[in-house]
């Protein structure tokens, strides 16, 4: 008899053992859960891969990215795609957010939500000198390549109401400027932060840039819609803006003010 209560005894303080053990896994996990963040590593200096140096992604949405979720006690992964699946990640539950110098544009609003502005830039277009692409109007009737479910798409779109062009877009970056350098586009729109690393580089190239709604202007973090995490990162960003974080990664990656 003595052996049996020994026994349920041991049994009892088994299983007390096991649940707590239980209980820590899990808090443990909670405190160090692991986001995930997708984005499309093509948009120098936002986000990319020095290929030459590693497979790492790098850029200033990285160095944002790590810093906000390091503040929050988040671990991060990031998963790179192409531009246009970026918002079905998050409808999908593949991604926790997005962080791709990404537009808060009314029609994507519409299925995901935004965080406040963390950085403003332009449009420019990018054409070869010989060309002879001045202004927007010199786009008449030429073929204009822009990257696959941008706000440089649209932008695009709006040109060819008033002025006639052909738009051809392409999933990545480097792929527009391939098709520019080849003549297969005679012209090509990309945000100007991005245009600045390609134009040091091609001789060849020339630029101008075009204005923008102002209500459409911007870079923001996507969520999947009343995600809580929302809240949570516009904190964060708002303490960077106002303790000069934010100013320093701009400065970083952008050389300047912004």
């Amino acid at each position: 008899m003595k052996k049996i209560i020994g026994l349920f005894i041991t049994m009892i303080l088994a299983a007390v053992v096991l649940a707590g053990c239980g209980e820590g896994k899990n808090d443990n996990a909670g405190e160090n859960k692991t986001l995930v963040m997708a984005t499309s590593a093509d948009y120098a200096p936002f986000e990319y891969i020095e290929s030459d140096k590693s497979d790492e992604i790098i850029g200033f949405d990285v160095d944002l990215a790590k810093a906000i979720t390091g503040k929050l006690g988040y671990e991060m992964e990031i998963k790179d795609m192409d531009f246009g699946g970026l918002i079905q990640s998050l409808k999908s539950g593949q991604a926790d957010f997005v962080l791709a110098g990404m537009t808060p544009t009314e029609k994507r609003k519409k299925n995901v939500d935004f965080s406040d502005i963390y950085y403003t830039a332009q449009h420019m277009i990018i054409s070869k000198k010989d060309n002879g692409i001045e202004k927007v109007e010199d786009l008449k009737g030429k073929t204009v390549g822009v990257q696959l479910g941008s706000i440089q798409e649209g932008k695009a779109d709006e040109i060819n109401k008033t002025v006639a062009i052909t738009v051809e877009n392409r999933n990545r970056i480097p792929e527009l400027i391939q098709e520019l350098k080849a003549g297969r586009f005679d012209a090509i729109i990309i945000e100007d932060t991005v245009a600045k690393g390609y134009l040091e580089k091609e001789a060849d190239f020339t630029s101008f840039t075009i204005s923008d709604d102002p209500e459409e202007a911007g870079s923001a973090i996507a969520f999947p819609k009343d995600s809580e995490l929302t809240d949570k990162f516009n904190k964060e960003l708002q303490k960077m803006k106002e303790n000069g974080e934010l100013q320093e990664l701009i400065a970083k990656w952008f050389g300047g003010e912004n």
